[in-house]
């Protein structure tokens, strides 16, 4: 149970002697079959103990990131695997639209950050269980926090933030002599889930491909064109982003300056109804509430059972590598059941150049003439990058200059003639690094400018 932040455990006999969990005789049975046995699928290097199954019980720390369909599923299946101590991270409230998948969730807890009431639910049914809950985000956690942790295990729908968490984690590593450290490795285990759709990976930071790997193979946001969304809508989804896009600003109907928050049911309620209007207009159905939040924020329909298959998944990876029983998935899970049911697994190869991860400047080739626009549009549309909102510095002449800041205002003003000056008028030269940071990840990454003749 959950008492003030802190874990309430049940003394009892256990074995014989004193534990501090609450026990009963065989409540393991299932899971010491798998680690105090040999058998013919066994990791090569594994050794049949108790031990395995005590470190799982007393020591091994792992971090769910998202208590949402997927982190539902996951905590609940990481707790009764054996896993007693748990931190969910995750800065949402409970919406009613939750309630028919994530099922740690009741109508009275509409309202409450999802985090505590995943871990009081938690908690409350398995004994000795510990789900700590953080009602934050994760960009408001330093590196200690997250070292504390042996696994991570992401539940989240949204690339940007699974894209900061891998930076994290590579942030994290440990080179000696150019030699990784492994003992300063984190794994990562991604789960991710579209309607009838999803997938499954095992990611060890600075060996195997990271997600910047393989960001070609996240499907591109879909965006209508601005002359249907104005002029002439045919789908209930046109008019909700006419509403999103040009009614907001344009109205400002919670003040100025105050930016549609997906997650605030009254900014979603006003813009449901005026699409309810802009639809009735044009004599098009089928705009809902659900819909569109979903348009607003980004976000496909899930599935409860897609989302039971995936995390179970992730958990079989989770108790694979934190009990070296058997060989972890190498290193990407494939799972449709659209049509009947197809699974495929193939290993993702790390990109020599990875932006994220190859410890290397990579490349980027322009000539002297080029505008720094362009640079910033290579940045965001490159299917390999796909930044957000580049900021890009550089050193000119022996000083550190910002050539271009989007996220504060007042610079963004100041630095937005740099757009249109070209490379060499902006003082770069060939083989010039840039440092650009971005809301993908926390670190600054270094790219190194090639002209072409």
């Amino acid at each position: 149970m959950l008492n003030g932040g802190v874990c309430v455990v049940f003394r009892m006999v256990v074995d014989g002697g004193t534990g501090t969990r609450c026990e009963w005789e065989g409540r393991w049975n299932h899971v010491r079959k798998f680690l105090e046995r040999s058998g013919p699928f066994t990791h090569p290097d594994f050794e049949a103990s108790t031990e395995s199954l005590q470190f799982m019980l007393d020591t091994c720390k792992i971090l769910v990131i998202g208590a949402g369909g997927l982190g539902c599923e996951l905590l609940k299946d990481l707790a009764l695997s054996g896993f007693c101590n748990i931190h969910v991270v995750d800065m949402d409230t409970i919406d009613v639209s939750n309630l028919n998948r994530q099922f740690l969730f009741r109508p009275k807890d509409v309202g409450r950050p999802k985090a505590d009431v995943a871990a009081e639910f938690i908690n409350s049914r398995i004994p000795g269980c510990c789900v700590v809950p953080h009602c934050k985000k994760i960009q408001d956690f330093d590196e200690t926090f997250y070292r504390q942790f042996h696994i991570i295990v992401c539940g989240l729908d949204s690339i940007v933030a699974r894209r900061w968490m891998n930076g994290m984690l590579l942030s994290l590593l440990v080179y000696e002599d150019g030699v990784l450290d492994p003992s300063s490795i984190i794994p990562l285990i991604d789960g991710g889930t579209e309607g009838f759709k999803g997938n499954a990976r095992v990611i060890l930071p600075g060996m195997t491909a990271c997600i910047d790997c393989t960001l070609e193979l996240y499907p591109p946001q879909i965006n209508f064109p601005m002359c249907t969304i104005a002029s002439m809508p045919r789908l209930p989804e046109h008019c909700i982003e006419y509403v999103r896009i040009l009614l907001w600003p344009k109205e400002k109907p919670f003040g100025d300056g105050v930016g549609l928050d997906g997650d605030d049911p009254d900014h979603i309620q006003w813009v449901y109804q005026k699409s309810l209007e802009r639809a009735a207009e044009f004599s098009i159905t089928g705009v809902t509430y659900r819909l569109t939040q979903g348009v607003v924020k980004r976000i496909i329909p899930a599935v409860a059972s897609t989302n039971a298959v995936i995390a179970a998944a992730c958990a079989t990876e989770v108790f694979k590598i934190a009990s070296s029983a058997y060989i972890p998935l190498n290193n990407y899970m494939v799972f449709n059941d659209v049509d009947g049911l197809y699974t495929y697994t193939f290993e993702a190869e790390r990109k020599e150049n990875c932006s994220a991860c190859s410890q290397v400047p990579q490349d980027l080739h322009f000539s002297p003439s080029s505008k720094l626009q362009e640079v910033l549009d290579y940045l965001t549309e490159s299917a390999s990058l796909q930044m957000k909102s580049p900021a890009i510095t550089a050193t000119v002449e022996g000083k550190n200059k910002t050539l271009y800041l989007q996220s504060v205002a007042s610079i963004e003003q100041r630095t937005r003639p740099n757009l249109s000056k070209t490379l060499k008028e902006l003082g770069l030269s060939d083989g010039q690094e840039l440092a650009i940071a971005d809301v993908t990840t926390p670190q600054t990454m270094l790219f190194r400018l090639s002209f072409t003749s």
